[in-house]
């Protein structure tokens, strides 16, 4: 049972960090990305959805996307769509696809995406902080109600905190190597 409870822990905890990972994928680095653009929500026949799922997306120079549509007739909405985003991004439709320039980032705005960055990890670090609280106080009850022995929640204790600074030492790198991409020009 108290296994269970931990291993349920690594879960969340990892379900966690995937989102912080995702998060940060989102955020420009001054360098095309895919991710930048991917989960614009798009009219597409009165459905918003995902550019994703409407097109294709590439990065053949590192300040440029391309996105080619599956429908072509639909790269008018898609330009729209990225200009409703406010990305500060200005798509250009052309024959088959639309060229989206990524403009270079100002000193200015790589630290105020630099502090996004530590906000962004900051909140992860909280989540899993909460996710190990949450599990530490099932195992003490599960103590107080006498299905675990003392010296087994002590060392299930010692584990959880092996966990937790496991995954705060993930988000930390994390977090380091965001910032060492938005900040190399």
């Amino acid at each position: 049972m108290a296994e269970k409870q931990v291993q349920e822990m690594r879960e969340r905890m990892k379900k966690s960090l995937e989102i912080l990972e995702e998060d940060l994928r989102r955020i420009r680095t001054g360098r095309a990305n895919p991710a930048l653009i991917e989960d614009v929500k798009i009219n597409y026949y009165g459905v918003p959805t995902p550019l994703k799922h409407l097109a294709t997306i590439t990065a053949p120079d590192p300040d440029q996307l391309v996105v080619r549509p599956y429908d072509p007739t639909q790269k008018e909405a898609i330009k729209r769509g990225i200009l409703e985003a406010n990305l500060g991004l200005n798509p250009q439709a052309e024959e088959a696809l639309v060229r989206i320039k990524i403009p270079k980032l100002s000193e200015e705005r790589r630290r105020e995406l630099v502090k996004l960055v530590k906000e962004r990890g900051e909140e992860a670090k909280v989540a899993i902080r909460n996710i190990r609280r949450d599990t530490k106080e099932a195992l003490e009850k599960m103590e107080k109600e006498g299905k675990l022995p003392e010296d087994e929640l002590y060392s299930r204790l010692e584990e959880l905190n092996e966990i937790t600074h496991e995954y705060t030492t993930k988000i930390d790198e994390l977090i380091t190597d965001k910032e060492k991409q938005i900040l190399t020009v």
